[in-house]
Protein backbone atom coordinates (compact mmCIF):
# COMPACT_ATOMS: atom_id res chain seq x y z
CA UNK A 1 0.00 0.00 0.00
CA UNK A 2 1.35 3.27 -1.16
CA UNK A 3 1.04 6.42 0.53
CA UNK A 4 1.29 6.26 3.90
CA UNK A 5 4.41 8.79 4.12
CA UNK A 6 4.16 12.79 4.58
CA UNK A 7 7.51 14.71 3.41
CA UNK A 8 10.59 14.99 1.99
CA UNK A 9 13.31 15.81 4.81
CA UNK A 10 10.92 15.99 7.60
CA UNK A 11 9.66 12.75 6.98
CA UNK A 12 6.23 11.04 8.78
CA UNK A 13 5.27 7.35 7.95
CA UNK A 14 2.30 6.34 9.79
CA UNK A 15 0.57 2.95 10.03
CA UNK A 16 -2.51 0.79 11.83
CA UNK A 17 -6.33 0.90 11.80
CA UNK A 18 -9.41 2.17 13.46
CA UNK A 19 -9.86 -0.91 15.21
CA UNK A 20 -6.37 -3.31 15.28
CA UNK A 21 -4.22 -3.40 18.01
CA UNK A 22 -2.40 0.57 17.36
CA UNK A 23 -2.20 3.56 15.29
CA UNK A 24 1.33 4.21 15.25
CA UNK A 25 4.00 5.98 13.14
CA UNK A 26 7.95 6.33 12.33
CA UNK A 27 8.99 10.05 12.12
CA UNK A 28 12.21 10.69 10.48
CA UNK A 29 14.62 13.46 9.91
CA UNK A 30 14.10 15.32 13.09
CA UNK A 31 17.15 17.14 14.18
CA UNK A 32 19.03 15.90 17.29
CA UNK A 33 18.87 17.86 20.43
CA UNK A 34 15.28 19.12 20.24
CA UNK A 35 13.79 18.98 23.90
CA UNK A 36 10.46 16.69 23.95
CA UNK A 37 8.00 17.86 26.08
CA UNK A 38 5.50 14.35 26.48
CA UNK A 39 3.09 16.30 28.65
CA UNK A 40 2.64 18.67 25.48
CA UNK A 41 1.89 15.59 22.90
CA UNK A 42 0.04 14.05 25.02
CA UNK A 43 -1.70 17.16 25.32
CA UNK A 44 -2.34 17.52 21.88
CA UNK A 45 -3.57 14.22 21.44
CA UNK A 46 -6.22 14.57 23.71
CA UNK A 47 -7.42 17.83 21.93
CA UNK A 48 -7.87 15.32 19.22
CA UNK A 49 -9.38 12.07 21.16
CA UNK A 50 -13.27 10.86 21.44
CA UNK A 51 -15.19 11.09 24.19
CA UNK A 52 -13.72 14.54 25.42
CA UNK A 53 -17.81 16.34 25.38
CA UNK A 54 -21.31 15.49 24.33
CA UNK A 55 -20.76 16.60 20.65
CA UNK A 56 -18.03 13.83 19.93
CA UNK A 57 -18.54 10.37 19.37
CA UNK A 58 -18.86 8.22 23.06
CA UNK A 59 -16.14 6.09 21.91
CA UNK A 60 -13.33 6.17 24.74
CA UNK A 61 -9.93 5.90 24.20
CA UNK A 62 -6.97 7.18 26.71
CA UNK A 63 -4.54 7.81 23.53
CA UNK A 64 -1.84 7.36 25.13
CA UNK A 65 1.36 7.57 23.26
CA UNK A 66 3.79 4.97 23.93
CA UNK A 67 7.68 5.83 22.30
CA UNK A 68 9.84 2.82 20.95
CA UNK A 69 12.80 5.22 19.60
CA UNK A 70 14.57 8.17 18.80
CA UNK A 71 14.04 9.53 21.93
CA UNK A 72 16.99 9.72 25.22
CA UNK A 73 17.15 12.23 28.36
CA UNK A 74 14.12 14.36 26.87
CA UNK A 75 15.49 14.82 23.66
CA UNK A 76 15.71 13.52 20.10
CA UNK A 77 19.12 11.93 19.25
CA UNK A 78 18.06 12.50 15.36
CA UNK A 79 17.40 8.73 14.87
CA UNK A 80 13.95 7.62 13.76
CA UNK A 81 11.50 8.52 16.29
CA UNK A 82 8.78 5.16 16.44
CA UNK A 83 5.60 5.56 18.72
CA UNK A 84 2.43 3.88 19.08
CA UNK A 85 -1.27 4.38 20.66
CA UNK A 86 -2.82 1.24 21.39
CA UNK A 87 -6.28 0.96 20.96
CA UNK A 88 -8.40 -0.05 23.45
CA UNK A 89 -11.97 0.65 22.96
CA UNK A 90 -13.19 -1.03 19.63
CA UNK A 91 -16.09 -2.54 19.17
CA UNK A 92 -16.25 -4.18 15.79
CA UNK A 93 -19.38 -5.67 16.83
CA UNK A 94 -21.10 -2.44 15.39
CA UNK A 95 -19.88 -2.78 11.82
CA UNK A 96 -20.41 -6.80 11.61
CA UNK A 97 -23.59 -5.78 9.24
CA UNK A 98 -21.42 -3.96 6.61
CA UNK A 99 -19.10 -6.96 5.59
CA UNK A 100 -20.49 -7.12 2.44
CA UNK A 101 -22.05 -3.67 1.63
CA UNK A 102 -21.18 -0.48 0.73
CA UNK A 103 -22.02 2.64 2.87
CA UNK A 104 -22.87 6.05 1.41
CA UNK A 105 -19.81 8.23 0.79
CA UNK A 106 -17.37 5.93 2.51
CA UNK A 107 -14.44 4.34 0.89
CA UNK A 108 -16.32 1.03 1.12
CA UNK A 109 -16.51 0.14 -2.38
CA UNK A 110 -13.46 2.22 -3.76
CA UNK A 111 -10.89 0.29 -1.33
CA UNK A 112 -12.26 -2.92 -2.31
CA UNK A 113 -11.56 -1.78 -6.33
CA UNK A 114 -8.33 -0.83 -5.40
CA UNK A 115 -6.99 -3.41 -3.81
CA UNK A 116 -9.31 -6.52 -3.90
CA UNK A 117 -10.13 -7.06 -0.33
CA UNK A 118 -11.12 -4.22 2.69
CA UNK A 119 -11.43 -4.16 6.49
CA UNK A 120 -14.58 -3.24 7.25
CA UNK A 121 -14.47 -2.74 10.85
CA UNK A 122 -14.70 1.06 11.25
CA UNK A 123 -13.33 1.67 7.71
CA UNK A 124 -9.89 0.08 8.49
CA UNK A 125 -6.98 2.13 7.60
CA UNK A 126 -9.33 5.05 5.93
CA UNK A 127 -10.65 5.81 9.51
CA UNK A 128 -9.63 9.29 10.95
CA UNK A 129 -8.37 7.65 13.78
CA UNK A 130 -4.87 7.42 11.27
CA UNK A 131 -4.87 10.87 12.21
CA UNK A 132 -3.27 10.22 15.66
CA UNK A 133 -0.04 9.67 14.41
CA UNK A 134 0.12 12.89 12.28
CA UNK A 135 -0.85 14.67 15.73
CA UNK A 136 2.31 12.91 17.12
CA UNK A 137 4.52 14.01 14.29
CA UNK A 138 3.15 17.62 13.73
CA UNK A 139 4.26 18.05 17.64
CA UNK A 140 7.72 16.88 17.01
CA UNK A 141 7.85 19.63 14.55
CA UNK A 142 6.22 22.49 16.59
CA UNK A 143 9.34 21.77 19.07
CA UNK A 144 11.32 22.40 16.15
CA UNK A 145 9.35 25.65 15.21
CA UNK A 146 9.32 26.90 18.57
CA UNK A 147 12.83 27.91 18.00
CA UNK A 148 11.79 29.89 14.97
CA UNK A 149 8.90 31.73 17.36
CA UNK A 150 6.39 30.06 14.61
CA UNK A 151 3.34 29.86 15.84
CA UNK A 152 0.33 27.98 14.65
CA UNK A 153 -3.58 28.27 15.82
CA UNK A 154 -6.61 26.94 14.31
CA UNK A 155 -10.39 27.54 14.86
CA UNK A 156 -13.79 26.76 13.65
CA UNK A 157 -14.71 29.27 11.48
CA UNK A 158 -18.24 27.87 10.51
CA UNK A 159 -20.39 25.19 11.42
CA UNK A 160 -22.93 24.30 9.27
CA UNK A 161 -24.75 27.26 7.92
CA UNK A 162 -23.53 29.26 11.20
CA UNK A 163 -20.68 31.63 10.51
CA UNK A 164 -18.18 33.40 12.19
CA UNK A 165 -17.46 36.24 9.78
CA UNK A 166 -14.25 38.19 11.64
CA UNK A 167 -11.48 38.25 10.07
CA UNK A 168 -8.67 36.42 12.01
CA UNK A 169 -7.26 39.56 13.55
CA UNK A 170 -10.11 40.67 15.11
CA UNK A 171 -10.89 37.71 17.43
CA UNK A 172 -8.77 36.74 20.43
CA UNK A 173 -7.55 33.25 19.37
CA UNK A 174 -6.56 32.60 23.06
CA UNK A 175 -9.76 32.04 23.48
CA UNK A 176 -10.07 29.04 20.84
CA UNK A 177 -10.17 26.14 23.79
CA UNK A 178 -12.40 27.92 25.98
CA UNK A 179 -15.66 25.62 24.45
CA UNK A 180 -15.61 22.25 22.91
CA UNK A 181 -16.28 23.99 19.90
CA UNK A 182 -13.20 25.76 19.50
CA UNK A 183 -14.65 28.54 18.88
CA UNK A 184 -13.29 31.76 19.46
CA UNK A 185 -16.44 33.88 19.80
CA UNK A 186 -18.58 32.74 22.31
CA UNK A 187 -22.20 33.67 21.17
CA UNK A 188 -21.18 31.89 17.67
CA UNK A 189 -19.88 28.86 19.98
CA UNK A 190 -23.46 28.62 21.88
CA UNK A 191 -25.20 28.44 18.74
CA UNK A 192 -23.32 26.00 16.56
CA UNK A 193 -23.33 23.73 19.83
CA UNK A 194 -27.23 24.21 20.46
CA UNK A 195 -27.40 23.32 16.41
CA UNK A 196 -24.77 20.14 16.71
CA UNK A 197 -26.98 18.87 19.41
CA UNK A 198 -30.28 19.58 17.55
CA UNK A 199 -29.26 17.54 14.70
CA UNK A 200 -27.85 14.64 16.87
CA UNK A 201 -31.30 14.31 18.16
CA UNK A 202 -32.27 14.07 14.21
CA UNK A 203 -29.40 11.49 13.64
CA UNK A 204 -27.90 13.82 11.67
CA UNK A 205 -24.53 15.47 10.74
CA UNK A 206 -23.35 18.62 9.71
CA UNK A 207 -20.02 19.73 8.30
CA UNK A 208 -18.06 23.37 7.95
CA UNK A 209 -14.71 24.83 8.21
CA UNK A 210 -11.96 25.15 10.12
CA UNK A 211 -9.04 28.38 9.74
CA UNK A 212 -5.23 28.10 10.22
CA UNK A 213 -3.11 31.24 10.88
CA UNK A 214 0.31 30.97 11.15
CA UNK A 215 2.41 33.75 12.54
CA UNK A 216 6.23 35.05 12.69
CA UNK A 217 6.78 32.96 9.27
CA UNK A 218 10.34 33.61 7.79
CA UNK A 219 10.86 34.79 4.68
CA UNK A 220 11.66 32.60 1.44
CA UNK A 221 10.17 29.28 2.33
CA UNK A 222 8.41 27.20 -0.49
CA UNK A 223 9.66 26.41 -3.61
CA UNK A 224 9.18 28.49 -7.13
CA UNK A 225 7.26 25.55 -9.11
CA UNK A 226 5.99 21.87 -7.75
CA UNK A 227 6.72 22.33 -4.49
CA UNK A 228 5.00 26.27 -3.64
CA UNK A 229 4.42 26.77 0.29
CA UNK A 230 0.47 26.88 -0.28
CA UNK A 231 0.36 23.72 -2.64
CA UNK A 232 2.08 21.50 0.15
CA UNK A 233 -0.20 23.28 2.69
CA UNK A 234 -3.28 22.11 0.39
CA UNK A 235 -2.00 18.61 -0.37
CA UNK A 236 -1.67 18.56 3.62
CA UNK A 237 -5.35 19.38 4.56
CA UNK A 238 -6.54 17.80 1.50
CA UNK A 239 -5.23 14.82 2.93
CA UNK A 240 -6.98 15.20 6.09
CA UNK A 241 -10.02 12.78 6.37
CA UNK A 242 -13.64 14.72 5.23
CA UNK A 243 -11.58 17.54 3.54
CA UNK A 244 -13.07 19.03 0.47
CA UNK A 245 -11.83 22.50 -0.30
CA UNK A 246 -9.10 24.61 0.53
CA UNK A 247 -8.49 28.26 0.08
CA UNK A 248 -5.26 30.55 1.38
CA UNK A 249 -5.55 34.07 1.96
CA UNK A 250 -7.95 36.00 -0.32
CA UNK A 251 -8.93 32.84 -1.69
CA UNK A 252 -12.57 32.54 -3.74
CA UNK A 253 -13.55 36.02 -2.52
CA UNK A 254 -10.29 37.39 -4.05
CA UNK A 255 -12.00 36.37 -7.69
CA UNK A 256 -14.39 39.03 -6.94
CA UNK A 257 -12.03 42.12 -6.81
CA UNK A 258 -10.05 44.10 -9.52
CA UNK A 259 -6.25 43.54 -9.52
CA UNK A 260 -5.58 47.07 -8.39
CA UNK A 261 -7.36 46.56 -5.47
CA UNK A 262 -6.03 43.28 -4.76
CA UNK A 263 -2.81 43.57 -5.36
CA UNK A 264 -0.13 44.15 -1.79
CA UNK A 265 1.45 46.75 -2.22
CA UNK A 266 5.26 46.65 -0.89
CA UNK A 267 6.40 49.65 2.08
CA UNK A 268 9.65 49.77 4.84
CA UNK A 269 8.85 48.79 8.44
CA UNK A 270 11.57 49.40 10.96
CA UNK A 271 13.90 47.99 8.24
CA UNK A 272 11.49 45.22 6.86
CA UNK A 273 9.95 44.95 3.89
CA UNK A 274 6.45 44.67 4.64
CA UNK A 275 3.10 44.78 2.45
CA UNK A 276 0.14 47.27 3.20
CA UNK A 277 -2.37 44.09 2.78
CA UNK A 278 -2.79 40.46 3.17
CA UNK A 279 -4.56 39.01 -0.17
CA UNK A 280 -1.79 37.03 -0.90
CA UNK A 281 -1.88 35.21 2.48
CA UNK A 282 1.54 35.29 3.52
CA UNK A 283 2.97 33.45 0.08
CA UNK A 284 4.00 35.03 -3.16
CA UNK A 285 5.28 32.69 -6.25
CA UNK A 286 5.12 29.90 -3.69
CA UNK A 287 7.20 31.44 -1.36
CA UNK A 288 6.44 33.21 1.93
CA UNK A 289 7.14 36.85 2.28
CA UNK A 290 7.00 36.93 6.10
CA UNK A 291 3.20 38.05 6.34
CA UNK A 292 0.88 35.70 8.33
CA UNK A 293 0.13 32.96 6.72
CA UNK A 294 -3.60 31.95 6.89
CA UNK A 295 -6.04 29.35 5.07
CA UNK A 296 -9.20 27.74 5.86
CA UNK A 297 -10.17 24.36 5.14
CA UNK A 298 -13.61 23.00 4.83
CA UNK A 299 -14.89 19.53 6.03
CA UNK A 300 -17.88 17.66 4.70
CA UNK A 301 -20.92 16.44 6.87
CA UNK A 302 -19.66 12.88 8.74
CA UNK A 303 -21.19 9.81 5.68
CA UNK A 304 -22.08 8.08 9.02
CA UNK A 305 -25.43 9.17 10.00
CA UNK A 306 -27.66 7.73 12.55
CA UNK A 307 -30.86 6.81 9.77
CA UNK A 308 -31.20 3.98 7.89
CA UNK A 309 -30.31 4.34 3.92
CA UNK A 310 -30.55 2.62 0.86
CA UNK A 311 -27.51 1.36 -0.65
CA UNK A 312 -26.25 -1.76 -2.52
CA UNK A 313 -23.91 -5.06 -1.28
CA UNK A 314 -20.40 -6.82 -3.83
CA UNK A 315 -23.23 -8.63 -5.55
CA UNK A 316 -25.29 -5.83 -6.53
CA UNK A 317 -28.33 -6.76 -4.21
CA UNK A 318 -30.32 -4.21 -2.56
CA UNK A 319 -29.91 -3.34 1.00
CA UNK A 320 -30.53 -0.87 3.97
CA UNK A 321 -27.27 0.62 6.02
CA UNK A 322 -28.44 0.70 9.54
CA UNK A 323 -27.74 3.87 11.30
CA UNK A 324 -25.66 2.39 14.68
CA UNK A 325 -22.91 2.48 16.24
CA UNK A 326 -20.66 5.27 18.15
CA UNK A 327 -19.79 8.32 15.78
CA UNK A 328 -19.62 12.19 15.98
CA UNK A 329 -22.27 14.36 14.45
CA UNK A 330 -19.53 16.38 13.11
CA UNK A 331 -15.70 15.94 12.78
CA UNK A 332 -14.87 20.11 13.21
CA UNK A 333 -14.27 20.38 16.86
CA UNK A 334 -11.95 17.54 16.57
CA UNK A 335 -10.19 18.38 13.09
CA UNK A 336 -8.93 21.41 14.39
CA UNK A 337 -5.55 20.01 16.42
CA UNK A 338 -5.41 18.29 13.03
CA UNK A 339 -5.12 20.75 10.94
CA UNK A 340 -2.58 23.09 13.14
CA UNK A 341 -0.41 19.03 12.94
CA UNK A 342 -0.30 18.75 9.22
CA UNK A 343 0.57 22.74 8.77
CA UNK A 344 3.48 22.01 11.38
CA UNK A 345 4.74 18.95 9.10
CA UNK A 346 4.66 21.30 5.70
CA UNK A 347 6.00 24.20 8.36
CA UNK A 348 9.07 21.84 9.13
CA UNK A 349 9.96 20.22 6.46
CA UNK A 350 9.92 23.22 4.02
CA UNK A 351 12.07 24.82 6.85
CA UNK A 352 14.46 22.12 7.06
CA UNK A 353 14.74 22.23 3.42
CA UNK A 354 15.66 25.65 3.44
CA UNK A 355 18.69 25.26 5.96
CA UNK A 356 20.09 22.44 3.55
CA UNK A 357 20.35 24.79 0.86
CA UNK A 358 21.73 27.30 2.73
Amino acid sequence: MAGNTFGEIFRLTTFGESHGTAIGGVLDGCPPGVDVDRDRIQGELNRRKPGQSDLTTPRKESDEVQFLSGIFDGKTTGTPIAFMVPNQNQDSSDYSHLQNAYRPSHADYTYEQKYGYRDYRGGGRSSARETIARVVGGTFGRFVLDTYNIDIKAYVSSLGDIELNQSYKELDLSAVEDNALRCPDPDTAKKMTDHILEVKSEGDTLGGTITCVINNVPRGLGEPVFDKMHADLGKAMLNINAVKGFEYGSGFEGTRMKGSAHNDRFYKEQGKIRTLTNHSGGIQGGITNGEDIYFRVAFKPIATVMKNQESITSDGSGTIIEGKGRHDVTVIPRAVPIVEAMASLVLTDQLLRQKIRR
